[in-house]
């Protein structure tokens, strides 16, 4: 019995901060499946962007990445500093073409944590937010064989209870 506590508790992924980093991160002349993110309307040039890549489907869709990697399921994440200026471009890797739910944070204050106060949020679709998380669909980006571009425009708390792009950044 002792043993198999053991493997077990060798082939679970301990918490870090960097966990999905190493299998996110492009590599130059890497082909592919990866997306490559153009962000747009952030608030400044503050902290770090934070792009996180899970399975397409709502109960898999921000879940804890603990739990993702030991169920062997997708999760990926790269982190960046935030340019100083022009239009900021991260690329994540896909673990294989298909559709997956991605979700970028503007972290202004580099705490690693989401304060829903002063942070940005972003998802492909560009979904309407309030209090919940939005449906896996509304985040989906499909990528095939190649590096599929895509645009994501950041939103802000913008009332009580509500989040949306910056006014500048809502023509894009």
């Amino acid at each position: 019995m002792s043993v198999l506590l053991a493997l077990a508790a060798q082939a679970f992924v301990a918490s870090s901060p960097s966990l999905g980093m190493a299998e996110g991160r492009c590599r130059a002349n890497e082909q592919g499946p990866a997306f490559s993110v153009s962000v747009l309307g952030l608030k400044d040039r503050a902290g770090s962007l934070k792009l996180e890549l899970y399975p397409a489907n709502d109960v898999d869709f921000l879940a804890d990445d603990n739990v993702l990697i030991n169920a062997g399921k997708a999760f990926r994440r790269v982190v960046v500093a935030v340019p100083q200026s022009g239009t900021p471009m991260l690329c994540i890797r896909a673990p294989e073409p298909g559709p997956y739910s991605l979700v970028l944070l503007h972290d202004r204050d580099d705490n690693r944590k989401f304060n829903f106060t002063s942070d940005g949020i972003g998802f492909p679709g560009l979904p309407r937010l309030g209090w919940s998380k939005p449906k896996s669909s509304a985040a989906r980006a499909t990528v095939g064989t190649g590096i599929a571009s895509i645009a994501i425009t950041m939103q802000y708390r913008t009332g009580l209870a509500s989040f949306g792009p910056l006014r500048e950044a809502r023509g894009r």
